[in-house]
């Protein structure tokens, strides 16, 4: 595994239902590309082990605009208070599929 950090704003996606993400800087996002080929489960979705304050949770970081996306269950942002707009840090481990 490898890890990445790094702090970033809360973003709303509206689509059918309110979604919320944290997208991935360009360095970390080059090195997730660099990855992608080897981890993902399809769809270049990339499994990861995240930890945002003291909220560990797994999840898949979806690859959109250039970059990747984290999502945030309503459970992680509960726990951590987070509310759109927030910059939070985060800690992202790839695991393998």
């Amino acid at each position: 595994m490898h890890d990445l950090e790094w702090s970033g704003e809360v973003v709303e996606w509206r689509g059918p239902a309110p979604y919320y993400f944290v997208l991935a800087p360009p360095a970390e996002a080059e090195w997730l590309t660099d990855v992608m080929p080897d981890v993902t489960y399809g769809w270049g979705m990339v499994p990861v082990h995240v930890r945002i304050g003291a909220t560990e949770f797994t999840t898949a970081m979806w690859p959109r605009q250039g970059t990747f996306w984290l999502p945030l269950k309503d459970a992680v942002r509960k726990a951590e208070d987070i509310e759109p707009g927030d910059v939070v840090r985060v800690r992202v481990s790839v695991r393998d599929w």
